[in-house]
């Protein structure tokens, strides 16, 4: 293992050095943060030469792009190179374009391609996308990575939650590939029209977009409804397909560390936290030289697993996947939390087929409130009774936890947005 480790640094540091020579001084962006910091690119030969650079931020890339309309300047080569549109899903904000040049382009596949040999995904495997992509980079990259290594790959854009059930079914899908949200409600919508997704031919879902492939008790509930092994993923528009689950260790999530350099720092000094600590994961990847991002501050809270992998795989290893975010810690009453670990209480309550938080910022002392939809109405009290109590047994604070009616709260397809902070005005 300490050789393979050995053999993964010596790789990042030739792809890096090569990346370099590449970029400069064309990336006027990033030409531009190695003037600031005084530094040639012969200066930074090894990934550990990278915490010489300042960090790049989401904030930074759109406020190039609104200076430099459309696509800002961290473009290394002139637009004619270009092939290829992507952006954000805008929840936080503003959505940020990313370009991508027919080489940066495969790269991105290539990732894919090395995500679909982790799960042991077969040539015979149906992959089912139950989306409409639009501008979203992820499961456009999936959908074409998968035609390209010769799977049957199923579109199911335009179609409603039960029509894409019915798709599914007819052309005997294997692999579904959606967000933990969307992948529960179309379960959702199977027990409904008593569709029996158990007995389908689905083998893994393939999640990814938001928390939950990771969290124990919605994956718990997706692989009971479903019938199938889930896998989590995790990637970003701006830094690629980096992440995933392998089929030894569940819940945990290996960087593709040949194609990227990961650091984990702590959140407010930037600093490198100990091994094993939380921190936010800061991304360099390495092969997609037309649009790269050079220490890119992901806002995702993640953890080193310490302990070697059964999979034998030399690569970082994150336990738990992305365990949340850092703008979304919850402060109340001296307790940091953050949604997925209440997430995680709720998954619990069989009950409970959708939920809403809310902190309220606007009194003395903030207050979390908690909306939970039963499946019936008459499972309403039960619900409120479980939830309340594993809150206050397992966070040590009370929340006001209310039911609504069933089919009240709204449902995603994509990201969803279940989270929201009230403030003084």
């Amino acid at each position: 293992m300490v050789a393979e480790r050995h053999a993964v640094e010596r790789i990042q540091a030739e792809r890096l050095r090569a990346l370099f020579a590449e970029i400069l001084p064309g990336n006027r962006f990033l030409a531009a943060k190695l003037t600031l910091a005084d530094l040639t690119a012969a200066a930074l030969a090894s990934p550990a030469d990278l915490a010489r650079l300042p960090f790049t931020t989401k904030a930074e890339l759109l406020a190039d792009q609104l200076a430099h309309p459309p696509y800002g300047t961290a473009l290394t080569y002139p637009l004619p190179r270009y092939c290829r549109l992507h952006q954000t899903s805008g929840t936080s904000g503003k959505p940020l374009r990313w370009l991508d040049t027919a080489d940066g382009w495969r790269w991105v596949l290539d990732c894919w391609e090395a995500i679909y040999q982790t799960i042991g995904l077969r040539l015979d495997d149906r992959l089912f996308f139950p989306y409409s992509f639009g501008p979203f980079l992820a499961f456009w990259a999936a959908f074409e990575s998968g035609t390209r290594r010769g799977n049957l790959c199923l579109a199911g854009g335009g179609m409603s939650s039960t029509a894409r059930l019915r798709f599914l079914l007819d052309n005997d899908a294997t692999v579904v590939l959606s967000t933990p949200t969307y992948a529960l409600r179309l379960a959702e919508v199977a027990a409904e029209e008593r569709i029996d997704l158990r007995s389908s031919g689905v083998r893994a879902l393939i999640v990814a977009g938001e928390p939950g492939g990771s969290i124990p008790s919605t994956r718990a509930r997706l692989e009971v409804a479903w019938g199938a092994r889930v896998f989590d993923h995790s990637g970003m528009t701006e830094a690629g397909p980096l992440g995933i689950e392998c089929r030894e260790n569940p819940g945990g999530l290996h960087l593709l560390e040949t194609e990227c350099v990961a650091e984990i720092v702590e959140p407010t000094t930037g600093l490198p936290v100990p091994p094993g600590q939380l921190g936010e994961l800061v991304l360099t990847n390495l092969g997609r030289w037309g649009s790269p991002v050079i220490r890119y501050r992901t806002g995702d809270l993640v953890r080193a697993d310490l302990r070697p992998c059964p999979c034998g795989s030399p690569f970082l290893r994150l336990e738990g996947g992305i365990l949340g975010r850092t703008d979304d810690m919850i402060h109340i009453r001296g307790n940091n939390v953050y949604p997925g670990a209440v997430e995680a209480l709720i998954r619990r309550c069989i009950d409970v087929v959708e939920y809403r938080l809310e902190v309220d910022q606007t009194g003395a002392l903030p207050v979390l409130r908690i909306e939970l939809e039963p499946s019936a109405a008459h499972l309403s009290t039960q619900a409120v009774k479980q939830v309340d109590q594993a809150i206050c047994d397992e966070l040590l604070f009370r929340a006001e936890v209310t039911a609504v009616a069933p089919g009240s709260l709204p449902r995603f397809e994509v990201k969803a947005r279940r989270f929201f902070r009230k403030t003084a005005p």
